[in-house]
């Protein structure tokens, strides 16, 4: 399918999902292709990958926690070319509940996401409503859906997000600005490599990226998937205290268990 995002910006774009979008865009026929991230040698790869593939690409060492080297990256590659699509991917998911962790998983998947998706809303409406695509993405996760004994302050930031996302579609499509929340399984990740716990349905970034895609072309408002996943957190969302406590009360604690996306 022949992509209608020419230009596309992604945070954490050196591996797992970030890095399958990368890729997925420069098969769909994107023009150019900017990912951040903070590990040089993996983003050289998906750069290399997406210049085989005939697409400009180039890639940035940005730490997404950094309000104003966010804001000047993404300045300065709307400058190389007007951008279409701006996808917040970079999180973090912490192995071990302590109080660095806490503050670094908030920092990154809740400022991070600010920090992209802020600068992005004020380009795109310097432009008029009719010109090429504009549209924002926010990566979430079904774990978000429910706060998560396995992953508490995961859970939370993504909840976090994901709800913001969600409300902010409903205004920016008042300006014609789309706005996409994706709430992946499983996927293979760094963060899955440290996973201890079982991970039902996991699924390659290649996979994943598929799914967005598609379904980001279709302009898709809530992107969940797999279903399985997502009707199981869901009837955990919707169950009273009592009863989705004692499920979780019978799940064996593991150190991580849960994640898709690294920095």
């Amino acid at each position: 399918m022949e992509t209608k995002f020419k230009n596309v910006l992604i945070t954490g774009g050196s591996s797992g999902i970030g890095a399958a979008l990368a890729v997925y865009y420069a098969t769909s026929g994107a023009k150019n292709i900017f990912i951040c991230g903070r590990n040089k040698e993996r983003l050289a790869k998906v750069v290399e990958e997406c210049k085989k593939l005939g697409t400009k690409a180039e890639s940035t060492i940005v730490d997404v926690t950094q309000k104003e080297d966010v804001r000047k990256w993404i300045d300065a590659c709307n400058k190389k070319a007007a951008l279409n699509l701006v996808i917040a991917n970079a999180g973090v998911a912490s192995l071990v509940e302590i109080e660095e962790n806490i503050y670094k998983t908030f920092a990154t998947n809740i400022n991070g996401v600010m920090h992209t998706v802020l600068p992005a809303i004020e380009l795109y409406r310097t432009r008029k409503a009719k010109e090429a695509p504009r549209a924002i993405a926010i990566v979430s996760s079904v774990a978000g859906y429910h706060g998560l004994p396995s992953c508490p302050s995961y859970s939370a930031s993504k909840a976090c997000v994901k709800a913001y996302g969600e409300a902010m579609r409903v205004e920016l499509g008042r300006e014609n600005i789309q706005m996409n929340v994706i709430c992946p399984g499983f996927v293979v990740s760094g963060i899955t490599d440290k996973n201890t716990c079982p991970m039902p349905f996991l699924m390659s970034g290649e996979k994943a990226a598929n799914i967005i895609g598609s379904r980001m072309e279709r302009n898709i408002g809530l992107i969940a998937f797999p279903w399985q996943m997502r009707f199981a957190v869901w009837v955990l969302a919707i169950l009273p205290n009592f009863l989705s406590n004692y499920i979780y009360s019978k799940v064996p604690k593991k150190d991580a268990c849960w994640g898709h996306e690294v920095l």
